[in-house]
């Protein structure tokens, strides 16, 4: 009879705390979903948010710390239970943070850091730098050791950015006969990618090989190699998008570093649902996941960020 009474309230309490979840909003802001790379973070938070039984709202900011702020305050008056982010800029989206957590709202970081501690719950983005090291690592075995290259970076205002140039250079700049002769950002953007690496080989027409801080941009660096008749340069990108995964198997692009963008934003999800039942993580803010190298090789086992073992 105890038995029975005691798996009663247990189902009873299993019930309730479903029912809370599902009274529960978790709003999800993100860069824009035209980069395939932000758009599965979203996609991927919003399910697994859902499947815990809790509603969403997802929203971008496009780079715009201004409407950022606009989509804190709409959280904020939805009096949402959390927020998963990828952020407008590392020092533009403190204020923000720091908004929400005054509001008792906690914010859950992915893929981009902030500049500051202990206003966040978590951070939890990809190791850029060990990911750049990965990828400058293969470009240097590509170009043979030499050449003239190019590097095109993303935005200057995401950490991302000087990061993984950072790591790039950690390695490439160990070989004194590979001679960087254009550095130049595109902002993460396939459009200007291709105008810049247009202006590139303009200036240096024998450029070896171009490593770009993301897939995006690879692309429009391809397309701009391709239209120009020069589909022998070396081009090596960061992200692991399917448009790459399809130009390496098609010999176009050579490589890219898989960032786990997918596992990411499921793992923030479930450390969002966990604090809000119990008010702890169980984990430190800061927290990294390696990325892995992608080309020829493991390409075809590629899929929406995630590598099949």
């Amino acid at each position: 009879m105890k038995t029975s009474r005691f798996l009663t309230v247990l189902a009873m309490t299993a019930a309730m705390a479903s029912f809370v979840s599902a009274q529960k909003l978790i709003v999800i802001i993100t860069p824009s979903h035209d980069n395939p790379f932000f758009k599965t973070e979203a996609d991927v938070a919003k399910a697994s948010a859902e499947k815990l039984g809790y509603k969403t709202l997802v929203l971008s900011h496009d780079d715009d710390a201004n409407k950022q702020d606009q989509e804190f305050d709409t959280a904020i008056g939805s009096k949402a239970a959390a927020i998963i982010l990828d952020n407008a800029g590392a020092d533009a989206t403190i204020a923000a943070v720091q908004k929400a957590k005054d509001a008792g709202i906690p914010s859950f970081l992915i893929d981009r850091e902030i500049n500051k501690t202990d206003i966040a719950v978590s951070q939890i983005v990809s190791n850029n730098y060990q990911g750049a090291t990965v990828g400058g690592q293969e470009f240097v075995k590509l170009m043979g050791e030499k050449g003239d290259y190019a590097e095109i970076t993303g935005l200057e205002s995401d950490t991302n950015a000087g990061i993984r140039s950072k790591g790039f250079h950690e390695i490439i700049d160990q070989y004194p006969n590979l001679k960087l002769v254009a550095q130049q950002s595109a902002n993460w953007s396939q459009t200007e990618a291709y105008t810049k690496t247009e202006s590139v080989i303009q200036a240096h027409p024998d450029v070896k090989g171009i490593i770009c801080g993301n897939d995006t941009m690879a692309m429009g660096v391809i397309a701009a190699l391709k239209a120009a008749g020069k589909s022998k340069v070396i081009v090596v990108g960061f992200d692991g998008s399917n448009d790459v995964r399809d130009s390496i198997i098609a010999g176009g692009i050579k490589a890219t570093v898989l960032q786990t963008c997918a596992y990411n934003a499921e793992l923030a999800v479930a450390q969002a649902d966990k604090y809000i039942k119990t008010g702890s993580t169980g984990k430190p803010e800061k927290q990294l996941t390696d990325c892995v190298l992608i080309n020829s090789k493991n390409a075809k086992k590629l899929n929406n960020f995630v590598l099949a073992k």
